[in-house]
């Protein structure tokens, strides 16, 4: 199993200057977007509304000038079915005096004028942008007229009807073409005067609309939110005793609300805390002077022993093998040595003694520590299965306090498989971005440990055998601690109990340097 790699955090900011970036500010982006959403929907409407408008005006003028062109056509055709041709030419120059006619004319199908409102025109050739209209069979064009600007040319074929027979004969043709050219100055000033107003509203409302919601924007969302920043600002500095108002029932109002809230659940868990905090540094007060205490005691006390246990062997040499004291005097050795054993171990937990770091092969120590755990008289029927990774780099450690944690756990392990079992003992390297470690584990298959007592295998003086003191696990934390490693358990029922240990491998150049953080606990 890969320990787990640690990540680095992001800053809480990403503007190291401590500038302000506009683009930074939430309300700013968001005025600019709804800003832009503005200019785009009502410049679109706008654009839209005005062709619209610009095609209903050259509509009004091209109905205006169908409606001249039909007249001027009802007007002429009375004096051309009489034959009076002399009429045509004044009811033209009449129509012609409408402000709006460039021009009246009617032309020959080959382009040459015959009756014109500008009597100077008749017998000249009509002009090419009217007579274009006419050879591609339109019916109208918009052209510039030199002198009189844009005009809208329209044109109406005069045919050979039964009223002009008696005149043209009776073969089918184009006798003429009636040719209007209507002014376009005046559409075209209202269509600049139309876009004007268009462009002039359109800017006004978007103005009036930005400026709206650029208020309204930061009144309701950036000042309260810069309100909760700066609130949590001081908060993350200490200060719970910071409380906001929400005077709105809206997102912002619930968020102030939420606020409060979380700042007055942490200022209640801070004081639990501190209290808590006091009250554990007056246990740890107390229990440091206890230890001190015991450890002192069992220090007078580890000297009377010795004598007693020398006392006790000399008296036991003057029985005999069948003498039925003997077996009591070896019964107060053995009590005598078990409590000489709680003696060793509470002082060296009280007062370990400094390692003596040097480079060690870990592999060698765990052989070593097999082979006396195998001298054990309940490690006969245990399997013992040794899966050692070849050319471990050395660790800087204490061999002799090594050796007692090793030996520690295998005994452990042994002891807690009494039917037999088997005892796996492994090693591996890994790497990782604060440097490499071995990763060192010891896995009984016995019945395992409760869950619920997992969490206090390393607490001093807790133990579940009838026998043990509770301190050795405690004592191979403290060693493994020493030497900038960890020591973690686990435990499933049924099928065992393992114990993982990390220890670094340092650089023969950095032994003197920082040594590197703890490793993840597990396997």
């Amino acid at each position: 199993m890969t320990p787990t790699e640690r990540s680095d955090q992001p800053s809480r900011s990403d503007n190291p200057g401590g500038g302000w970036a506009p683009f930074n500010s939430l309300t700013t982006r968001v005025i600019v977007i709804f800003i832009s959403l503005l200019i785009f929907g009502i410049g679109s409407f706008t654009f839209l509304s005005l062709r619209w408008e610009h095609s209903h005006l050259l509509n009004t003028a091209r109905e205006g000038s169908q409606l001249l062109l039909n007249t001027i056509e009802r007007s002429i055709f009375n004096s051309m079915r009489t034959g009076n041709t002399e009429d045509v030419q004044v009811i033209l120059q009449m129509v012609g005096r409408t402000h709006k006619l460039v021009g009246v004319r009617i032309f020959h199908p080959q382009g040459i004028v015959l009756k014109s409102a500008n009597p100077h025109e008749v017998g000249k050739p009509v002009s090419a942008n009217d007579y274009d209209i006419f050879i591609n069979n339109k019916k109208e064009g918009v052209y510039e007229v030199p002198g009189s600007g844009q005009v809208l040319g329209m044109i109406r074929p005069i045919y050979n009807q039964e009223a002009c027979h008696a005149c043209h004969g009776h073969h089918p043709h184009i006798l003429g073409v009636l040719d209007i050219n209507y002014s376009l100055a005046e559409t075209k000033q209202k269509i600049l005067k139309t876009t004007q107003i268009f462009v002039v509203s359109t800017i006004i409302i978007i103005l009036f609309l930005s400026v709206a919601i650029s208020v309204l924007m930061i009144r309701l969302v950036r000042r309260p939110l810069n309100a909760l920043a700066e609130n949590m600002a001081r908060v993350e500095g200490g200060d719970l005793s910071v409380r906001m108002k929400a005077d709105r029932l809206d997102e912002v109002g619930r968020l102030i609300v939420s606020f409060d809230s979380m700042v007055e659940k942490l200022d209640r868990a801070k004081k639990e805390i501190e209290l808590i905090h006091f009250e554990q540094m007056e246990r740890a007060d107390r229990l440091a002077s206890m230890g001190e205490m015991a450890a002192g005691l069992a220090h007078e006390i580890k000297n009377p022993l010795t004598g007693i246990a020398a006392a006790i062997t000399i008296i036991g040499e003057d029985f005999d093998s069948g003498d039925p004291r003997k077996p009591i005097v070896h019964e107060v050795l053995e009590q005598i040595k078990r409590l000489d054993k709680t003696v060793n171990d509470l002082l060296y937990f009280g007062r370990p003694a400094p390692p003596e770091p040097t480079y060690a092969d870990v592999n060698e120590m765990l052989k070593k520590t097999l082979w006396f755990a195998a001298q054990h008289r309940g490690g006969k029927n245990i399997e013992k299965k040794l899966e050692l990774q070849e050319s471990l780099p050395p660790v800087y450690v204490d061999p002799k306090q090594m050796q007692q944690v090793f030996l520690n756990l295998t005994l452990n392990a042994v002891q807690a498989m009494p039917s037999g079992g088997a005892l796996t003992i492994r090693t591996d390297k890994i790497t990782r971005e604060d440097g490499v470690w071995i990763r060192i584990g010891i896995a009984d298959s016995g019945p395992g440990i409760p869950q619920q007592i997992l969490d206090k295998l390393f607490t001093p003086f807790f133990t579940t055998k009838a026998q043990g003191t509770g301190l050795g696990l405690a004592i191979c934390h403290k060693l493994i601690t020493q030497h900038h490693g960890t020591i973690s358990v686990r435990s499933e029922d049924a099928t065992g109990t393992e114990f993982v240990i990390y220890l670094p491998v340092i650089d023969p150049d950095a032994v003197n340097a920082t040594p590197p953080s703890a490793a993840p606990a597990s396997f």
